[in-house]
């Protein structure tokens, strides 16, 4: 197996790391509505509970962990799960997230304006910043979706 990469690159954000751990059963409540043929639909995950499209669904877990900023979950134009935290990485503050507009296609900082692609997986900046959002580790097991960092 080869491996390649750039020599000495190594890819860090500015938002600061903490603890993610949440578990989302795609069978179960107001879950069965985020399926991957559900393409530009998201989830948000902060201490305030479960937001489905912007939605409220449910409140807190306590049990969960949702990292510096929330956890955005959003199923992208190939209907794959993408998860990332919800600060934005120029403005590294928790209680200034950024939001998904109406058509869920980007997230867009409202502090700095700054607008991140979602619909293709990337999370990239489209205004200049450097840094795409923080990506967390989305594992489908079954019906359960298990984001983690």
């Amino acid at each position: 197996m080869t491996l390649c990469g750039c020599e000495g690159t190594t890819f860090r954000s500015s938002v600061p790391r903490a603890a993610v751990n949440i578990a989302i059963n795609t069978q179960t409540g107001a879950f069965v509505h985020f399926k991957p043929e559900c393409s530009g639909s998201y989830l948000t995950v902060t201490e305030e509970g479960y937001f489905l499209n912007g939605q409220r669904i449910q409140g807190p877990n306590e049990r969960d962990r949702w990292g510096y900023g929330g956890v955005l979950v959003y199923i992208n134009a190939w209907s794959n799960y993408d998860a990332y935290d919800l600060a934005c990485p120029d403005c590294c503050t928790r209680g200034q997230r950024v939001r998904c507009e109406c058509t869920g296609a980007t997230a867009v900082c409202p502090n700095c304006g700054e607008e991140y692609n979602l619909f293709d997986g990337t999370a990239f900046p489209q205004k200049g910043s450097k840094e795409a959002l923080l990506r967390l580790s989305v594992v489908p097991s079954g019906d359960v979706l298990l984001i983690r960092q």
